[in-house]
């Protein structure tokens, strides 16, 4: 019997993403956002959920991949990443899917123009293949420490 875990599987452009759901705190709609100066380009700005400021990811910037207008479809990911909540800015929430650990392969060096450093594996799902986020890696310690700077 093989192990399963829990994943929320998400949109990006037509590509589909997961997440293990236990680094997910909610998952919130798109929300005003107050602008930082002076942080990367992916850092779209804060804004507070459930009174905790809360640094917002556009997570297509964050992988490189063509951006997009933001509509009121889009979400917020929140996420649990080195004790700090982050948003992730991201096109759609699917639903929540148990995954064999077994069915996750590991990634080839870059995959759907995402580089495999972000990725934990791929797993294919009803002819599709879903790529697996290693959220550790999204952000470097420079990153994070901008991160830090922002919510101080």
């Amino acid at each position: 019997m093989s192990e399963t875990a829990k994943y929320i599987i998400f949109k990006l452009r037509e590509q589909s993403f997961a997440v293990d759901i236990h680094q997910v705190i909610s998952i919130e709609r798109i929300q005003k956002l107050t602008e930082v100066p002076r942080t990367s380009k992916f850092i779209k700005g804060v804004t507070q959920i459930r009174d905790v400021t809360t640094p917002i990811i556009d997570l297509k910037e964050r992988l490189y991949m063509p951006k997009s207008e933001v509509t009121d479809d889009f979400r917020i990911l929140v996420i649990q990443f080195n004790e700090m909540q982050i948003g992730l800015i991201i096109d759609a929430a699917e639903e929540v899917k148990d995954i064999a650990n077994s069915a996750i392969q590991p990634a080839p060096p870059i995959i759907g123009g995402v580089k495999q450093t972000f990725v934990k594996g791929i797993a294919k799902l009803d002819e599709e293949l879903l790529i697996i986020l290693e959220l550790e890696t999204i952000l470097n310690a420079e990153e994070i420490s901008e991160l830090e700077k922002v919510i101080d």
